[in-house]
This record gives structure tokens, C-alpha cells and sequence, in this order.
């Protein structure tokens, strides 16, 4: 082999020395084995908005009348009606434009337990009451419906319970908004004197509309 071959070859040798030794240094330092490593991980959440509601409620489903204020001519039967409440949890804003709420109540006629004759529910009747909640007026109770038996006490309210009637209502569901009115009702079921004896019962109906 001549000298300058022989130079070159070395000289290529050296060269590839020194590659490898540059692939070969040292990677970082990895963890030791048990060491620890924490990543803290958050998150907002944000709270559920549910939408207000218009909502109903009756503070019992049963009303048992005695009888009181009778006279020879007509046995009258009084009583209570359980506490109704309209509750609205909803903002001025969820409230529909020119909206309005009431509360309306109808009765069937009361089936006698042992086959007596029914007693119309134009029998029926009621004077509402306003308990709790309108400070501002604009939630009122229904007039006072009165029974076929009596002379009218408002022009034509000598029917009784037998169409839906208003135990109470507002003009302005918006304005009233975001409250809870309470009402009931004194009820009064007058019949003739010579009204068969027995049980009876019937079903007073309330509806929430708007």
C-alpha cells in the first residue's frame, strides 16, 4: 500500500472515532425508581340555572262540612277550604309578555254513599280569601259565588261551584313575579230542609292557568 492511500484510510478511521464518540454521550438523568411527579389538574364549573316555575300547591286534599246556620226552610253545611298557594319562582324576564295567572275551582255533584238523590253542585258555594303574599295589590281573591238557593249577592252569582269559578288571579304575571300568595276559601253547601240523610261526597277541582 502506497503512503498516501495509507494516510488517507487513517485519517477516515480517526473521522469515524470521533462520530461515534459524539453518538455516544451521556442522555439526562431519568428518575429514580419510587420518586414522585405531581400534575395539579382544575377545573369551573359553573352552576346549574334552572328557569323559574309557575307551580300550585294544596295544603290538604280533603274538607269534611258540619252543619251550622241552618234554618227551617234551609240546612246550610260549612267549611274550610285547605290552603292553596301559587308559587312563582320566576324572574320578570321569563315571564311572557302580557301574561296573567288565576286559579279557578268547579265542583261535581255530591253522590249520596247509600243511593240517595245527588245534590247539584249549584249547591256549593264559596267566599275566597287572600291569607298571605300580596303586599302590592295586584294579586286578588275571587268574588264570593253564593248557592241556587240564595238571591244574588254580585249580578248572576247565585250558581254555585257547578262552572269553574275564581278563587284568585292577577293581571300581571311579570309584575308579581318571584312570590308566594296563599288563599282559601270559606265553603257553604246549603240544601232544602228536607234533604235526604246520609253521606255524600264530591270533588272540588282547582286549576292553575296562565
Amino acid at each position: 500500500m502506497n503512503t498516501s492511500r495509507r494516510r488517507r484510510l487513517l485519517a477516515a478511521g480517526a473521522g469515524g472515532a470521533l462520530l461515534a464518540g459524539a453518538v455516544a454521550l451521556p442522555s439526562p438523568a431519568l428518575a429514580e425508581p419510587g420518586d414522585d411527579a405531581q400534575v395539579q389538574v382544575t377545573v369551573d364549573i359553573e352552576e346549574i340555572k334552572e328557569p323559574g316555575v309557575l307551580a300550585m300547591s294544596v295544603a290538604g286534599d280533603s274538607v269534611a262540612l258540619s252543619e251550622g246556620g241552618s234554618t227551617l226552610l234551609v240546612r246550610q253545611f260549612v267549611g274550610t277550604l285547605p290552603t292553596v298557594t301559587v308559587t312563582d319562582t320566576r324572574t320578570a324576564d321569563e315571564v311572557p309578555e302580557g301574561a296573567a295567572w288565576a286559579v279557578l275551582g268547579s265542583a261535581t255533584d255530591f253522590a249520596g254513599g247509600a243511593g240517595q238523590e245527588p245534590i247539584g253542585a249549584g249547591h256549593l258555594g264559596w267566599k275566597p280569601r287572600l291569607i298571605d303574599g300580596d303586599d302590592n295589590g295586584l294579586v286578588s281573591e275571587g268574588e264570593e259565588v253564593v248557592t241556587v238557593l240564595d238571591e244574588p249577592t254580585q249580578p248572576g252569582n247565585n250558581v254555585g261551584l257547578v262552572d269553574q269559578e275564581l278563587l284568585v288571579s292577577t293581571f300581571d304575571s311579570g309584575a308579581v313575579a318571584g312570590g308566594e300568595y296563599a288563599v282559601n276559601a270559606d265553603l257553604f253547601l246549603r240544601t232544602p230542609a228536607d234533604v235526604a240523610a246520609g253521606a255524600y261526597t264530591s270533588t272540588l277541582t282547582l286549576s292553575l292557568f296562565e
